[in-house]
Order: structure tokens, then sequence, then C-alpha cells
């Protein structure tokens, strides 16, 4: 690539999202239903209070491109949400990829989903040949500078959260299977209940008030209830006051 001078930013040089491939035909695999299941979950509760839902962008299963010097290196994480940017790619277009240098914006959080074929790569357990691209643990600690890295073993049950340390990730201590991040407002956490007809234990996201952020369908149903609820009580108050006018010799009117 030839050199401009003065140079040129690389947003205005390296290739974007149009030209940079989505799909890996190398790699046909669909990932199984929990791996479908538990980012959908993620990104509905994902709704940190102090930005607007412009402003945040999820995904999940999208290749995040990651180094200007290696315009091909792609990872896939299983969730990623990302705080400061446009929804939208420049506010106009559904992504393709995330490419880091045309966003300008990294990450906030990952999330990785581990399963005994890629928990070595998760956990940066993998050795690197000089040729080859760096394992997820490197590109989030020391490229990306991730400040949260969370992965979720559904076999074990097991959830572990790191943060970014000066320039390592150090492991966060949890509370009752729970972390709390304090830049997003938004903690997450272990939830054991019922999503999409599935009884086990969720990733969720909770609040400062440690309750457990609502799908939009949770919402929703709350409502009605809240409206049945509100309606039944206007009903009995007015029986109540039917029979106390029935007592005092007066016919209520219908």
């Amino acid at each position: 690539m030839y050199q401009t001078n003065p140079p040129q930013p690389a947003k205005a040089t390296l290739p974007t999202m149009y030209d940079l491939p989505s799909e890996n035909p190398e790699e046909p695999g669909l990932p199984d239903e929990f791996h479908l299941l538990q980012p959908e979950l993620l990104r509905l509760t994902f709704r940190p209070p102090t930005y607007s839902a412009d402003q945040i962008f999820t995904a999940s299963d999208l290749n995040l491109y990651y180094d200007a010097n290696h315009t091909q290196w792609y990872k896939r994480p299983d969730w990623f949400g990302v705080l400061g940017v446009s929804r939208l790619y420049e506010e106009r277009d559904l992504r393709l990829s995330y490419v880091t240098w045309q966003e300008g914006v990294n990450p906030f959080v990952v999330i990785e989903l581990l399963s005994p074929g890629t928990e070595a790569e998760d956990l940066g357990r993998t050795l690197r040949d000089a040729r080859q691209p760096p394992n997820k643990w490197t590109v989030y600690e020391q490229i990306l500078r991730v400040p949260y890295y969370i992965v979720f073993n559904r076999y074990t049950n097991e959830l572990q959260a790191f943060g970014l340390m000066m320039t390592r990730y150090q492991p966060l201590p949890m509370e009752g299977q729970r972390i709390w991040l304090e830049d997003a407002e938004l903690g997450l956490g272990l939830w054991e209940g019922e999503y999409q007809g599935i009884n086990r234990l969720w990733l969720r996201w909770y609040n400062r008030d440690q309750q457990w952020m609502l799908t939009p369908a949770e919402q929703e149903s709350q409502r009605a209830e809240q409206e049945s609820q509100r309606a039944e009580q206007e009903s009995q108050r007015a029986e109540r006051l039917a029979a106390q006018l029935r007592a005092l010799g007066v016919e209520p009117e219908a």
C-alpha cells in the first residue's frame, strides 16, 4: 500500500467493513442452540442507564477486525458490547463486521462461552506461531485492551471475570456469581430461570438495585399484569361502594 504525504489516517486508507469478508467458508459450522439463545438474552438485557440506545452496539458471532497492520485478521466473540458508538455503522447501516480502525471505539466487554474445543483459545493457553494470528485472550488483553473479559462454562456453570489492570488481565472477585461493571452501571451474574422455554442457569445483566434487567417481552408481561391488578382493584372498590350504597337503601346505578 502506497503512503501519502502527509500520511492519511487509517480510517481513510485501510479496508472498511464493506471490503472485508464477514464469513469464513473454512468454518461452515453454525453455533449450537445455547450459543444462539444466551447472546440473545445478553443483548436484550444490556441497557446501561447512562447511554442512550443509539449509542450502544452489541453483537454475537460477528467478525471483529482488530489489527490495522493485518487487516484480514479477526476474531468472532460469542458476545461483545461497545459503549459510546453509533448503533448503526456511520449512523446509517447495519454492520456486516466490526472494524476497530474504522469505528474508533473498541469493545467495552467481551463474553466467551467456553466449550471443550475453544477453551484453550479463549483462555490464552494456545501456542502461537509468529506467522499466525494471536489467540483471543491476547487480542482482547494486549491489542484491543478490552476493559472486561468474561468467560462462562455452561458444562460446569463456572463464571470467570477478568479486568484489565495496567497491561494484564487479572481475575476479578465475584460476589455470589456476580460481577459489577461500574463504568456501565450494570452487573452480570448467573440467573436461574426460564428463557425461551428452557430452565437453566443463564448469564444476565442486573441493575444497581440488584434487580435483573427485564427483556422487552418480560416488560410487556409485567405491564399487562399490573394493568390486570389495577383493573381487579378498581372492580373490588366498585363492589365495596355498591355494597355500602345498598346498606343505606340506595340501589346503585348499573
